[in-house]
């Protein structure tokens, strides 16, 4: 199985329409489409139902999603892992999906300024980023974690910062405003931000409020364009949608929903920590706490 066919099946189930998916992929609606065809005919198989719009998994293949995540992810760390061993060490920073979009770009000048070397930002699942760093695969990992929920259980081989907070917070375009029968857009079980929802946001919506899942995703950049168009409440990082809630493409609803202080976090492993990127853990840790 190629990496490249687990990433376009899992395309159109995160994106939930053959043209976002195809948007995700960087190819043609078209050229998606002959991909998929291709896939099914290279497995002799059929992977998706047709008979509707949009493009659905065939429930079988649905089953078995979580399997297939879960071998892009492992395959995607291979081939990223033989690649670092032909090519000049540089610092490899694991980041939450979210993190990524929304923090890295100021922590990755911080750190080419502070070391010198080419970083390599990785963007995963909350896990996946932590095995990067257990398996030495990642120099550093920034990852969010939510008071009384998930916490970070870490041994004395760790050295953890923290980074400051970021709330989640439910937006929506301006018509959703006074409604209380909401269409909302989900995250999977499997990764970080659908267990928060199903343990820390969703128990707390008050019985007034109905919640209606109108589509589901992994990644916060599709969930923030579903919430653009229209499609329902996304709970997201205050930082991703600063930009719309000022000029009110979206507003906050946390009036009347709940919200989230989720704490940002920076850790590596002690015990071969190298400070030849950076002169002083205590200094980077400062940097990047209070960026000018």
């Amino acid at each position: 199985m190629r990496l490249d066919w687990l990433d376009d099946i899992l395309a159109v189930s995160d994106s939930g329409s053959l043209a976002r998916a195809a948007e995700a992929r960087h190819v043609s609606q078209s050229a998606f489409t002959r991909r998929l065809r291709a896939i099914e005919d290279a497995l002799g198989a059929p992977l998706f139902d047709r008979r509707h719009k949009p493009i659905t998994l065939l429930p079988d293949i649905e089953a078995h999603l979580t399997e297939i995540r879960t071998l892009a992810t492992q395959l995607r760390h291979l081939r990223d892992t033989l690649t670092e061993t032909t090519s000049a060490r540089g610092l490899t920073l694991a980041c939450q999906h979210a993190i990524t979009t929304t923090h890295s770009p100021a922590i990755v000048s911080i750190l080419t300024a502070q070391g010198g070397r080419a970083v390599r930002v990785r963007s995963d699942n909350r896990d996946e980023c932590l095995l990067r760093l257990l398996s030495g695969e990642a120099d550093l990992a920034l990852v969010y974690a939510a008071p009384d929920f998930a916490p970070l259980s870490l041994s004395r081989a760790f050295d953890r910062a923290s980074l400051g907070q970021e709330r989640l917070i439910p937006v929506a375009t301006p018509r959703f405003a006074q409604q209380d029968d909401l269409p909302y857009i989900g995250y999977p079980g499997d990764v970080f931000l659908g267990q928060v929802m199903a343990r820390a946001i969703l128990p707390r919506v008050l019985p007034s409020r109905q919640l209606r899942r109108r589509a589901e995703t992994a990644l916060t950049l599709a969930a923030h364009e579903y919430a653009r168009r229209g499609i329902g409440v996304a709970w997201l990082p205050a930082a991703m949608v600063r930009a719309d809630l000022e000029v009110s493409r979206l507003i906050s609803l946390e009036s009347t929903l709940p919200a989230l202080d989720m704490d940002l976090w920076m850790i590596r492993l002690s015990e071969r920590a190298d400070d030849s990127w950076a002169p002083d853990w205590s200094r980077l840790v400062a940097a990047l706490a209070h960026p000018a």
